[in-house]
């Protein structure tokens, strides 16, 4: 059983102080001066301050599961995943979504449902992950992949995706944590039943 929320005040450290290091495309790196709650003693945190990720998952009206598998520079391994990538400023979650099934997929979809968000590592990142259904999406024009993209595209049936998790052959944390919002939605690897 959950507990009553109770107040986190007691929890909360102070911010006295941020100094920027480096820009880059995809974060910035920060100093961030924080004042411990009890001991008032101010300690140094290194943040990414990273914009907004969306990660969707396409289900044809076959029900099968739209994946991309392509090359990712911090591992060097070649992954498999569900579209997805960062929204850009000004951009609503969903927006970001849509157009990153488009661009990497060629894929559209009329029904969209957000089925959750979570903190990729807020231990030291700013940033927040939706997770988005794209229901009975179907092929609709050109892909156009970003330059340093190079995508294959596969279709998986629903059912698969427990078996592929488990064998390791999809590791990615945050698609995992996608397929999650998508179970405890839906109460099982299955379509949403909507009337």
């Amino acid at each position: 059983m959950i507990s009553a929320k109770k107040s986190n005040n007691h929890l909360q450290w102070e911010r006295v102080g941020e100094k920027p290091h480096s820009s880059f495309r995809i974060f910035d790196v920060i100093t961030r001066k924080h004042r411990h709650p009890e001991t008032h003693g101010v300690h140094d945190f290194v943040v990414l301050d990273c914009p907004d990720w969306v990660n969707v998952i396409v289900l044809t009206p076959e029900n099968k599961v739209v994946l991309v598998r392509q090359f990712r520079y911090g591992t060097e391994t070649v992954t498999l995943e569900i579209p997805g990538g960062m929204v850009d400023p000004g951009e609503e979650a969903l927006e970001a979504g849509k157009r990153e099934v488009r661009e990497e997929t060629g894929y559209v979809a009329e029904r969209w449902i957000e089925l959750g968000v979570v903190e990729p590592n807020p231990a030291f990142q700013t940033n927040r992950c939706w997770t988005f259904l794209a229901l009975d999406a179907h092929m609709a024009g050109a892909i156009g992949h970003d330059s340093t993209e190079v995508i294959d595209v596969e279709l998986v049936p629903l059912e698969a995706i427990p078996g592929m998790i488990a064998q390791g052959e999809i590791q990615h944390s945050l698609v995992i944590a996608g397929f999650f919002h998508l179970i405890n939605y839906t109460g099982g690897w299955h379509r949403p039943r909507i009337g």
